[in-house]
C-alpha cells in the first residue's frame, strides 16, 4: 500500500465504517464498511472527469482525496484525518488488518475525534478547516431558474424570454435566471456568441428590467484543443482534462501571465454585461498535471486561477463551483455543486437513476461550513420519472434552491414542487448532526446498491 502509516484504528468488521472524500464536485463521495473498496472509474476518461488527474485508485481498501473518517463502531470515537491546510490536499488510504484499519497518507493532516460518531467528527473537521482557512459563514443564496436541463446546448435567448415570461405569469420567486452552456462556442474561441443564440445583451437587460439578476455559465480553466487559443498559444496549456463538446479537452495554466490576462479581460466583460451570478463548471481544469510558468502544484496552481476569478469579478458576484476540486476551493465560491449532473442527454426519462444523490447526501456536513450546497436542478416536469425522488433529495440536502424546466411543461405537481422550494428561500446554515446521519445511511445505501450493480455486470 502507498504512503504512510498515520493510524491503527481496532474497528468492529461488522459495524464499522469509513467516508471517503472525493476529489472534486463529480466524484464519489460515501460511507464504506471498513472491509470495503472504493468506487473507482471505468475508463480513463472518467478518471481524468471525475477523480483525481494522476492519482491511481487503489485496488483494495478505501482511498480518500484530502479528508477521512474512520467510525470504528461499538461506540468507540470516530477519527477524522483531513488536510491541514490550503496548499495541499492529501491523498488517504485504508487497508483492513484483522480488526485493525491501517491509515496511510501521502502528505500531513491534521486528525482528530469525536465521541458523537462519524459525522459529528466531519462537522467537527469542517467548522475547524472553515475557521483554519478564514472562509466567512455562506450568506442567503438566490433561487434560480436555469436552462440546462431542458435546452442542454441548444439554448437561445428566445427559450430563456419564454421562461421568463411564463415565470411572471406564474408568479414563480425565482431571483435569478441563468443560461447554461450552449450560448457561447467557449472561452477557447473568445467571449462571442453562438450566432444561433441570439444577442447575449439584450436578454440580460430584459432580465434585469424584470427585477432579477442575470446568471451565466462559464468554464473558465480549460478549453478544447482544435479551439483558436489552443492553436495560438500552446504554451498556455498544461494537460489532459478528458473529452467534452466533440474533442480533447486541455487545462489551462491559470499560472501563466497570458492566461491570467485573458481571464480577468473575459470575467470584467462578463460583470460589465449586468451578469451578477457565474456557474463556473469544469473548474478540475486548471488543477490537471503538467508543467506550469510557475513552479506550482496542480493544487497550488488552481487555488491562485479561482482567487484570480473571484477578485475580478468581486465580492457582490455571486460564484458557484462546479467540476470542482473541493477543499481548494473553500472560502471563494458562495455555493458548490456537491454532485455529477442529475442526468446527460439521453437521460431525460429518469432512466439513468438519481446519478447524484449519494454524494449530495454523504457531503451533507459541508453545507453552511463551507458554501451553499448546491445538490443541482430540480427537474420537475412529468416526464422524468425521478422528479419525486429528486425533489425530496433536494429539499433535505441542497442549500440552494433551482430548478430547470419548461415552465409550459409543468403540470400542477411541478408547478406546486416548484412553487414549494423556491418559495422556502434558499438555506445557508448547517444541516443538524441527525440530518448528517440520514444522510450518511442513504449514501451507505446508494453506495451498497451500486457495488451491486458492477459486481453483476
Amino acid at each position: 500500500m502507498p504512503g504512510k502509516v498515520v493510524d491503527e484504528v481496532r474497528v468492529d468488521p461488522t459495524t464499522g465504517r469509513v467516508y471517503a472524500e472525493g476529489w472534486q464536485s463529480w466524484s464519489p463521495a460515501t460511507w464504506y464498511p471498513v472491509d470495503g473498496t472504493s468506487l473507482a472509474p471505468g475508463s480513463d476518461w472518467q478518471h481524468t472527469m471525475r477523480y483525481r488527474p494522476g492519482t491511481p485508485i487503489a485496488p483494495t481498501g478505501v482511498q480518500a482525496e484530502g479528508v477521512l473518517v474512520v467510525d470504528p463502531g461499538g461506540g468507540e470515537p470516530a477519527r477524522c484525518y483531513g488536510a491541514g491546510d490550503l496548499g495541499s490536499v492529501p491523498t488517504l488510504w485504508t487497508e483492513l488488518v484483522g480488526d485493525h484499519l491501517v491509515v496511510r497518507c501521502n502528505g500531513e493532516v491534521q486528525s482528530t475525534s469525536s465521541a458523537d460518531g462519524g459525522e459529528a467528527a466531519l462537522a467537527a473537521y469542517g467548522d475547524w478547516f472553515a475557521r483554519r482557512v478564514g472562509s466567512a459563514a455562506p450568506g442567503a443564496p438566490p433561487t434560480v431558474w436555469c436552462s440546462w436541463y431542458r435546452y442542454f446546448e441548444e439554448v437561445t435567448s428566445a427559450h430563456v424570454l419564454e421562461n421568463l415570461r411564463a415565470i411572471d405569469a406564474h408568479d414563480l420567486p425565482v431571483d435569478v435566471v441563468q443560461v447554461d452552456d450552449g450560448w457561447s462556442p467557449g472561452l477557447g474561441e473568445g467571449l462571442g456568441v453562438a450566432e444561433r443564440f441570439g444577442s447575449l445583451p439584450a436578454l440580460v437587460d430584459e432580465i434585469r428590467s424584470s427585477g432579477r439578476r442575470a446568471g451565466l455559465w462559464l468554464a473558465p480553466f480549460l478549453v478544447g484543443s482544435r479551439t483558436t487559443l489552443a492553436r495560438e498559444h500552446p504554451d498556455w496549456l498544461v494537460g489532459d482534462a478528458g473529452r467534452n463538446w466533440g474533442q480533447q479537452l486541455v487545462g489551462l495554466d491559470v499560472t501563466h501571465p497570458g492566461v491570467r490576462e485573458l481571464l480577468a479581460h473575459v470575467l470584467r466583460r462578463i460583470v460589465d454585461l449586468g451578469i451578477s451570478y457565474l456557474k463556473l463548471d469544469f473548474l478540475y481544469g486548471a488543477a490537471v498535471p503538467g508543467a506550469r510558468h510557475e513552479d506550482l502544484t496542480g493544487t497550488e496552481a488552481y487555488r491562485s486561477g479561482l482567487s484570480l476569478v473571484r477578485e475580478a469579478v468581486g465580492p457582490d458576484v455571486y460564484l458557484v463551483g462546479c467540476g470542482a476540486p473541493l477543499l481548494p476551493s473553500v472560502g471563494l465560491v458562495d455555493a458548490m455543486r456537491v454532485s455529477p449532473d442529475t442526468f446527460h442527454a439521453g437521460g431525460e426519462d429518469g432512466s439513468t437513476g438519481l446519478r447524484g444523490l449519494m454524494p449530495v447526501a454523504a457531503r451533507a456536513w459541508q453545507q453552511g461550513r463551507f458554501w451553499v450546497n448546491d445538490p443541482d436542478c430540480l427537474v420537475a416536469r412529468p416526464s422524468y420519472s425521478e422528479r419525486g425522488r429528486w425533489a425530496e433529495a433536494a429539499v433535505t440536502y441542497g442549500g440552494l434552491p433551482s430548478f430547470s424546466d419548461r415552465v409550459a411543461e409543468l403540470d400542477e405537481w411541478g408547478l406546486r414542487v416548484v412553487r414549494d422550494l423556491l418559495g422556502e428561500g434558499g438555506d445557508p446554515s448547517p444541516f443538524p448532526l441527525e440530518r448528517l446521519r440520514a444522510g450518511a445511511g442513504l449514501a451507505a445505501s446508494e453506495r451498497a446498491q451500486r457495488a451491486q450493480a458492477r459486481d453483476a455486470s
